[in-house]
């Protein structure tokens, strides 16, 4: 007797249907083709050991399965589900028909229970997409699957139950996620707050601007001036996630398998910040079985660099194609896998080795050859894709110790918001733009437009600091959400002069 059941593979964060032909001949040999890898092959044993566990009988025939298509490596144990259920069916034990109308996927247990898997978001929304009934995973990973409208997502727990299920003995409800808005709603109760930051008022507005128009930001100063303690109160000013950032994210996080038993979408803005020890492959993403690295893990949300210096240049300068392009290929011989890269990039450094800024008047600070060769780690073209570069004195006494607490995160992100639906509303038509840090040369000129003042400002600026093309698109990008925050129309002189400051690295030369 011949049965099909279907699974899926995911490649990227993308999910591809596979169908599994289980077929009962006369002998008693196991055969399992299609390009299985050894955690495929495995499964043999696992599903022998569950049937027995739970009082099924192994039919003693020739088994031969064949997962198609064959050009496709089937890989890990999220296949066990899918081959038992479609020797249940052949041998009989499976009554019900129509278990070709789901896509089903889990690890089993030798006991029969399920444990959970990776990829559970991509794989419901491959099933919806390819008009079946619904999707069979383990419990642990309904709720995530859930998300998906229009499927029926049943999450089981044991062999058992599913058997019960097919057979009518039993029903298995299919599981609900209440995604009734567009806008998710975000816990705002952080632990940390901006009105925890002593003095540094205009760092403070450089992470305004960033945060309003998702802007790459890098923080320069001494140790102990709060760089890191800064960076970690960005995610308190951001928006909160859209119900399709959340998806995008979800997806990614379960492929990774970073997504929690019984967790649903993710709310929360990612805040990555690894080691500076990290590999290239571990930041972009990559391996003989390609994953997705930090950036993509940060995406739609932050990718906190401490220390910048400190990371090979290897690994910073791979950085510099998903800047740009908001998306990092990963090519294979077989294979070419595309991630998300869509992040913030924020990252800090010390001004010198000796940790502080270069002063001819101090005999004990570092050499200005020795504070450019510092600086000179970090390429030009890297730092040209960094909008802004702040400058993070000491904080003096006073400041430190003074009981006056400055603004509140709550505070800050009222005008964030306001800003961010300015932008939502400007680039409402145009698909995959939702902040001015992503706008394309066609719309920088669309909506960046200066008066004569402004260009005679910008003018100067250019050949003074000898700014680079980036960077003068850079400027105006800025300059765009300053004028957001403001209401403003129009982009005004004012504001292009704030944002050029904002480009202090290329000021100092040290790029």
């Amino acid at each position: 007797m011949l049965v099909k059941t279907y699974g899926c593979a995911v490649y990227g964060i993308e999910a591809i249907p596979i169908t599994v032909e289980t077929n009962l001949g006369r002998g008693i040999n196991f055969y399992l083709v299609g390009l299985p890898d050894s955690a495929v092959k495995e499964s043999h044993q696992r599903i022998k050991a569950a049937f027995s566990n739970n009082d099924y009988k192994f039919p003693r025939n020739e088994i031969t399965i064949n997962m198609a298509p064959a050009d496709i490596r089937k890989e890990g144990s999220s296949y066990d589900l899918t081959i038992a259920i479609g020797i249940l069916a052949a041998s009989g034990i499976i009554e019900n028909p129509k278990v070709s109308e789901y896509v089903i996927m889990g690890e089993l247990s030798l006991d029969g229970s399920l444990r959970s898997i990776k990829g559970a978001l991509p794989m419901a929304v491959k099933a919806r997409d390819q008009g079946f009934k619904g999707v069979i995973l383990p419990k642990q990973n309904a709720q995530e699957a859930a998300i998906v409208n229009d499927i029926d997502v049943l999450g089981i727990e044991t062999l058992s139950d599913l058997v019960n299920h097919f057979n009518g003995i039993t029903e298995i409800k299919p599981e609900k996620v209440d995604l009734d808005s567009n806008r998710l709603k975000t816990n705002y109760d952080y632990t940390i707050d901006f009105s925890d930051v002593r003095g540094q008022e205009s760092v403070k507005r450089a992470m305004e601007i960033a945060a309003s128009g998702g802007h790459n930001i890098l923080l320069v100063g001494p140790p102990g001036s709060g760089k890191t303690m800064i960076a970690k109160r960005l995610p308190t000013i951001l928006p909160p996630l859209t119900l399709q950032e959340a998806i995008e994210t979800t997806k990614i996080h379960s492929v990774a398998g970073l997504v929690g038993a019984n967790s649903g979408i993710v709310t929360t803005r990612p805040f990555r910040s690894p080691h500076h020890t990290i590999s290239d492959v571990a930041l972009v993403g990559g391996g003989s079985n390609p994953k997705p690295g930090e950036i993509s893990l940060a995406h739609n949300g932050i990718l906190f660099l401490d220390e910048l210096p400190e990371y090979k240049r290897q690994v910073l300068e791979v950085m510099r194609q998903p800047l740009e392009d908001r998306c990092v290929t990963i090519s294979r011989a077989k294979m070419t896998v595309d991630y998300p890269a869509g992040f913030m990039l924020v990252a800090s450094m010390n001004p010198s080795p000796s940790g502080n800024f270069y002063d001819p008047n101090d005999p004990n600070s570092d050499p200005e050859y020795v504070v450019k060769r510092y600086l000179n780690k970090i390429s030009g073209p890297l730092m040209d894709r960094i909008d802004l570069h702040i400058e993070v004195p000491a904080v003096k006494f006073d400041e430190l110790s003074s009981k006056v607490k400055g603004e509140s995160s709550e505070q800050i992100r009222a005008r964030v918001l306001k800003a961010r639906d300015i932008q939502e509303k400007r680039f409402i038509d145009y698909d995959g733009i939702y902040h001015n840090a992503q706008m394309t040369p066609k719309l920088l000129e669309h909506y960046c437009e200066i008066d004569d003042a402004g260009q005679t400002l910008l003018k100067l600026a250019m050949n003074k600091m000898g700014l680079s093309a980036r960077s003068y698109a850079r400027i105006l990008k800025v300059s765009r959400t300053i004028a957001d925050l403001e209401d403003s129309k129009h982009i005004k002189p004012n504001h292009i002069a704030e944002a050029i400051q904002y480009r202090s690295m290329d000021r100092n030369g040290m790029m």
